[in-house]
């Protein structure tokens, strides 16, 4: 039986080609921000793109803030893309401005250090060996990223052995910076896997296959 996935729509990521994506996944996918359907799907991804401080506000006034923290309360999957996963940490900083996200992470997305800004096309990844997000995908497969800011730290420290600590990603432009994190029912990426070819088909097949 295929898995249900609905892309929030709230106005603010590349909803179209990310649906081709997930469809081409293997997953039922269904473009909406109603909030039910929002809630009853098999996992829900959270596209992003433009700036940090907008994206939440348009997130906000769609409920999608009240959606996300719903279903990870109750274990079920929210994925975030690009901006989509910039918003899952405490804070963005834009231009000296600090605005708050979700704070399901802690930490701070803060502009990339590079000759180079933006940090358009593609790169590796430094993923670790146990990551069912890459599971499949060899070390040197590429994807396609498109972003100015980044979070340069992983501030989350897990002290109870009886609890799983998150698997982080990295990438380097410029500076290190978290490409992808899986904790729990909450996972995330820099990059675009819709816009990565063969490696974000298989990453996307990869977190489907979770659901």
């Amino acid at each position: 039986m295929s898995k249900n996935v609905v892309i929030f729509d709230y106005g603010f990521g590349n909803v179209r080609s990310a649906e081709r994506a997930v469809a081409r996944a293997g997953a039922d996918v269904e473009i909406t921000r109603d909030y039910d359907r929002a809630m009853s799907a098999d996992g829900l991804l959270v596209p992003g793109v433009g700036a940090f401080s907008a994206c939440m506000a348009g997130l906000t006034a769609a409920r999608g803030d009240w959606i996300v923290g719903r279903r990870l309360a109750g274990g079920r999957p929210v994925l975030g893309i690009c901006v989509g996963m910039q918003i899952l940490f405490e804070r963005g900083i834009e231009h000296g401005v600090e605005a708050e996200g979700l704070a399901e992470w802690p930490g701070a997305v803060a502009p990339l250090a590079a000759d180079v800004v933006p940090h358009m096309g593609w790169n590796t990844v430094d993923a670790p060996e146990d990551s069912e997000l890459f599971a499949g995908l060899d070390r040197d497969a590429r994807f396609y990223f498109v972003h100015s800011y980044a979070v340069h730290d992983w501030e989350l420290e897990v002290t109870n052995p009886r609890i799983r600590a998150p698997k982080v990603t990295w990438a380097t432009h410029g500076e290190r910076f978290v490409a992808a994190v899986e904790n729990g029912a909450l996972w995330a990426t820099q990059f675009h896997p819709e816009k990565s070819g063969d490696a974000g088909a298989q990453l996307l097949t990869n977190w489907i296959g979770t659901l």
